[in-house]
């Protein structure tokens, strides 16, 4: 019977001696050199306490020479294998000279890593927001200077208070239809544009995004409104805004623009209204080409034969300039559209911006010729004498003399 007890006193003992100097082995290995349950694989565990700042096993990092001995199992670990990294790879990868195999359809979808991708962000956000506005506030500050040095463009002589029919309803419905569309896409665009400096700080995210989807919905629609305008316009008065002698004469005289008293001849467009319809005809077709690119992504590419073409010219080579990028990743062209269409924007508004001071404010009697389509002769005589004459002449009635 003692001996019986003894024996189990003992045995109790050396489990507990065992026990604990197991214990203590395990901490001074773990003091020494950290492991992780799964040999060294990068786990969750791993990840937390690398972040709460504790020590983590990284044998598998220190010792990764490629031949997958220090690598846990795929199931087992989260991140990469381990092993030494393909520079080669990544390299191709990067610069779209990789060979890659995608179940889904385009080429845009090739695509891994879009190199470009942070300079058209530090551009976007920087010298083109900077200059852009920059131009557009230098143009209201020069229309509000022209105002106060020049004054109110009136009309100088007496007037007879008869009308003259300058646009019809159709002329006139082309014009405002082209005119509140891009008012719409100038608005909707420079608070997709300047939204993050400007807007959200003042109404919050959430205010804000209620705002860019409602503007994003309004630009996409109002561009096809903004496009018939604008071939209306041009099928409407392009043979009457052919340049000629008479545009050079007014051009001499500054269009009467700064002397008072000083109206030089002109047909029904004087030359400034002429360069205002080459530009919006112009840009009109550029920013058209470049919206639907951004409309349609990936299916309409159009700065690769672009700059093909200008390199073919040899002007860039006659400049010392380099040549353009003649093959370009989907994801660029739609950047270059994005650069491209923004600039467009910036110097179509600030040149509409004068179109409408001097059709408004700027002149009296201007906003009568869109308004109702009428203007008082003696206006007409002033600014347009040769289309008054012509009217007068095709008509055989002299508006002063009707009753």
């Amino acid at each position: 019977m003692l001996l019986r007890l003894f024996s189990t006193l003992l045995l109790m003992v050396l489990l507990a001696f065992g026990s604990g100097s197991a214990s203590a082995q395990n901490t001074a290995q773990s003091d020494a050199e950290p492991r992780s349950e799964t040999g060294g694989a990068q786990t969750l565990t791993d990840i937390m306490a690398r972040q709460n700042g504790e020590k983590v096993d990284d044998y598998f990092r220190r010792n990764a020479d490629g031949s997958g001995n220090t690598a846990a199992g795929i199931a087992d670990q989260l991140g990469t294998l381990g092993g030494t990294s393909d520079a080669e790879l990544y390299r191709a990868l990067r610069y779209g000279s990789a060979d890659i195999t995608v179940s889904a359809r385009g080429a845009a979808a090739e695509v891994i890593i879009q190199d470009g991708g942070m300079n058209w962000l530090k551009f976007r956000s920087g010298p083109l927001i900077k200059v852009g506005g920059y131009l557009l506030v230098g143009m209201l500050i020069t229309l509000a200077s022209f105002y106060f040095l020049r004054g109110k463009i009136r009309i100088d002589g007496a007037k007879t208070g008869h009308k003259l029919l300058r646009f019809n309803s159709l002329e006139r419905f082309g014009h405002w239809l082209l005119a509140g569309s891009f008012i719409l896409l100038g608005i909707t665009g420079l608070i997709t544009l300047f939204g993050r400096m400007f807007i959200i700080p003042l109404i919050g995210k959430e205010a804000f995004a209620t705002i860019a989807e409602a503007g994003k919905w309004v630009h996409n629609n109002v561009a096809w409104a903004f496009m018939l305008g604008l071939l209306l316009v041009f099928l409407m008065w392009v043979l009457e805004n052919i340049p000629n002698r008479d545009d050079l004469r007014w051009l001499a005289k500054g269009g009467g623009l700064f002397s008072k008293g000083v109206h030089p001849p002109a047909r029904k467009f004087n030359a400034g209204q002429k360069i205002i319809f080459w530009a919006v005809v112009i840009l009109g077709a550029s920013i058209s080409i470049s919206g639907l690119s951004m409309l349609f992504p990936f299916q309409l590419p159009m700065f690769a034969k672009t700059f093909a073409l200008v390199n073919d010219t040899g002007v860039l080579q006659l400049l010392g300039m380099s040549a353009l990028p003649e093959t370009l990743a989907p994801h660029q062209e739609m950047q270059y559209s994005q650069i491209w269409h923004t600039i467009v924007a910036f110097i179509f508004i600030a040149i509409i911006l004068a179109h409408i001071y001097l059709g408004s404010v700027g002149m009296e009697g201007a906003f009568d010729a869109m308004g109702s389509g009428e203007v008082e002769t003696q206006w007409a005589k002033e600014h347009h004498s040769i289309w008054y004459d012509d009217v007068v002449r095709e008509t055989g009635v002299d508006p002063d003399k009707a009753k």
